[in-house]
């Protein structure tokens, strides 16, 4: 999404990156703890996320806790068992849920900015699709009649919580880098 304007890597070429622990209680405070970890050892711009499932019947989690919903080792066959176990009995009327994304760009260990997007669907009864990963069998995007599991990943990809944060970080990048989103040229 940000075009040929950024070199982007990610944690597998930094060698020695550190293991950041996510003790937030927002997605907000995870993305920015790791974002700024990062960038104090490597003074460039980093750009972290913390996403997960809020489920309105059950007072938004997983949320925060999304990828270790069933216990610390679970998977994702077992997160979300936890989930329609929890959901047993609430109506189809009543299966409101959203996917969050929060990112925050950080540089030589001082936040600059924060940014958002989610996708609002519903919880299914049961899985179904074999694409995807975690909760995508179980989620149905508004105005769609498949789970992220069955639209296959361009689809998802162009409908996902990340991609309208990562739309709102090019902005951002874009507005302050002049109208390319290039990084000025230094010497």
């Amino acid at each position: 999404m940000l075009g040929d304007a950024y070199q982007v890597s990610d944690l597998t070429t930094l060698a020695d990156a550190p293991d950041v622990e996510e003790t937030g209680v927002t997605f907000l405070e995870n993305a920015g703890l790791k974002a700024v970890a990062i960038s104090e050892v490597t003074g460039s711009l980093v750009l972290a996320d913390d996403s997960g499932l809020e489920v309105d019947a059950l007072e938004g989690r997983p949320g925060v806790y999304s990828a270790r919903y069933a216990g610390p080792e679970a998977d994702d066959a077992a997160n979300n068992r936890k989930l329609l176990s929890e959901l047993e009995g609430v109506s189809e009327s009543r299966r409101n849920a959203r996917f969050r994304c929060v990112m925050v760009l950080a540089e030589d260990g001082k936040i600059l900015e924060d940014f958002s997007g989610s996708v609002e669907g519903r919880i299914l009864e049961k899985p179904r699709g074999d694409g995807g990963f975690g909760y995508d069998p179980l989620f149905v995007p508004g105005g769609e009649g498949q789970s992220f599991a069955e639209l296959g990943p361009d689809i998802k990809n162009g409908l996902s919580h990340r991609a309208y944060a990562m739309e709102e970080v090019s902005a951002w990048l874009g507005a302050r880098h002049g109208t390319t989103g290039a990084p000025p040229d230094s010497d």
